[in-house]
């Protein structure tokens, strides 16, 4: 073989090496582009969901299969304290909470500095006024003992009802974070007790009335033959939503999740459990 042969072998050799340098790049180039186009789904990772325990239980376990079938695993995180899952979810300990209203979840931020955002509402549940003795609000009697819960946004929320019924009257001005130091005027001076929102239902055959959150109403008990009145859901501020921490509602899973909860198949199993006491949101 002659140099001049051996050198235009040498230089065919180099050039098929770059040929296909050249079309592993562009592969790799390609790949990586449709990688990044595609939304994750955390699909190597558990998406832990706070959840408070109960019927919302049941409504989950629809919820999971339905973001199973969009790729998306999911595990709700059962608790029996309100004051947990944000904390939880500051901490990172989970990945979402489901379970809380805007009003609430403010006055948590404005206590703890928690960065917590709406990523997607999913039902509301009117608070009402239960009682086991009386068939109208015109029949409680002058004196009354009334239960409200205790929680900032709950009691504020519990005197509005009040207020709209005409048992109270609150100053001017008061907002839906009111307290008894807001009440005006008090015509048939009811007694109002502050309870833990979880106590308050159950204590109803020791009080003439009480306003309960939908959710507590039912683990108590009650139903819609002990409701004499109800607040008014037009415009309603206390829309539940799934939270996550600031920053990632925009996220793929996020979505994922989000549309997991918003649908007819879990509108149905919700619309089951809640036999009409709460209502989708969104």
């Amino acid at each position: 073989m002659t140099e001049k042969l051996s050198r235009g072998f040498a230089a065919l050799r180099l050039s098929r090496r770059a040929g296909l340098a050249a079309i592993l790049a562009s592969a790799v180039a390609v790949l990586g582009l449709t990688a990044n186009a595609m939304p994750s789904l955390a699909a190597d990772k558990t998406i832990k969901v706070g959840i408070m325990s109960g019927e919302d239980e049941d409504v989950w376990r629809v919820v999971v299969a339905e973001a199973a079938k969009k790729g998306l695993k999911v595990e709700p995180v059962v608790f029996n304290d309100y004051t947990q899952p944000n904390e939880a979810l500051e901490r990172g300990e989970i990945d979402a909470n489901a379970f809380q209203h805007k009003p609430y979840l403010d006055n948590q931020i404005k206590q703890h500095g928690y960065h917590i955002a709406i990523a997607g509402y999913t039902g509301i549940w009117p608070i009402g006024l239960y009682t086991k003795k009386y068939k109208t609000v015109a029949d409680l009697p002058k004196g009354a003992a009334i239960g409200v819960p205790n929680d900032p946004s709950n009691e504020g929320r519990a005197l509005l009802v009040l207020q709209h019924e005409g048992i109270i009257k609150l100053k001017d001005g008061t907002g839906i974070l009111a307290t008894t130091a807001d009440i005006a005027e008090n015509p048939k001076n009811v007694d109002i007790k502050e309870l833990d929102a979880g106590i308050v239902g159950r204590s109803i055959d020791d009080l003439d009335a009480a306003v309960v959150n939908t959710d507590w109403a039912l683990k108590a008990g009650l139903s819609a033959k002990d409701r004499i009145a109800q607040e008014q859901t037009e415009n309603n501020p206390y829309r539940n939503f799934i939270a996550v921490k600031q920053g990632s509602e925009n996220e793929a899973w996020v979505k994922t999740l989000v549309a997991s909860y918003q649908n007819d198949t879990v509108k149905a199993e919700f619309d089951k459990v809640y036999k009409g006491t709460g209502q989708s949101a969104y």
